[in-house]
């Protein structure tokens, strides 16, 4: 049996995060976890996380020392109903805060984080520019922490793939077509405007 065949069939997702999505990379001999907006999977293992991005932002945080680390994926910077579910996590103001904990709580040292961050494109021209928001949100965030980026692409008008392996801290990040990248703003565009119908019909009392 190959090493990669062994790898194939005995992987297993990290605990607590069963339900995200995960395939074989035949051709990188790798799992990959997709995450969506919302979803952030944290690991210790020898795997790729992966996600693509238009106004989104991610944020990869890992243990330098250990290799223990995770990719988050949000939409918007705050939440203005305050909502701690677990959809939250499609907050900025949710996301880093879970990421982080979680990394913290496997043992890392504040001063061994590694943090890169990834995203806040503006893909639709004629709307406001929320990737500007959601970069700027992370920015004060990690200040506020006191917590250093080593890396970052943010901004600019192109949607990203982005492919990140916590255990070295290698990221592999790849400027979309404009014709995928407008593909994914209305994506994201769809996806705020199913937020903001949530949040009118949490404001009307059913009775």
């Amino acid at each position: 049996m190959t090493r990669a065949h062994h790898q194939r069939t005995s992987y297993q997702p990290a605990p607590g995060f069963e339900h995200v999505h995960h395939h074989w990379d035949g051709r990188a001999h790798t799992w990959v976890v997709q995450i969506l907006p919302g979803e952030f999977y944290a690991t210790s293992g020898d795997e790729v996380i992966a996600t693509v991005l238009g106004s989104c932002v991610s944020t990869c945080i890992r243990d330098a020392r250990s290799g223990y680390g995770g990719m988050n994926h949000f939409l918007l910077p705050d939440d203005p109903k305050s909502d701690t579910r677990g959809d939250a996590l499609r907050y900025g103001c949710f996301a880093v805060e879970r990421l982080l904990n979680d990394v913290l709580k496997h043992g890392a040292d504040r001063d061994d984080l590694e943090i890169k961050v990834f995203g806040g494109a503006r893909v639709i021209a004629s709307l406001s520019d929320i990737g500007r928001s959601n970069v700027a949100f992370v920015h004060d965030y990690l200040h506020d922490e006191r917590l250093s980026i080593v890396a970052q692409d943010v901004g600019g008008d192109c949607a990203r793939r982005v492919r990140y392996h916590p255990r070295s801290g290698k990221v592999l990040v790849k400027q979309l077509p404009i014709r995928e990248a407008a593909k994914v703003g209305d994506e994201e565009r769809e996806f705020r405007r199913r937020l903001k119908n949530e949040a009118t019909a949490g404001e009307v009392e059913l009775f």
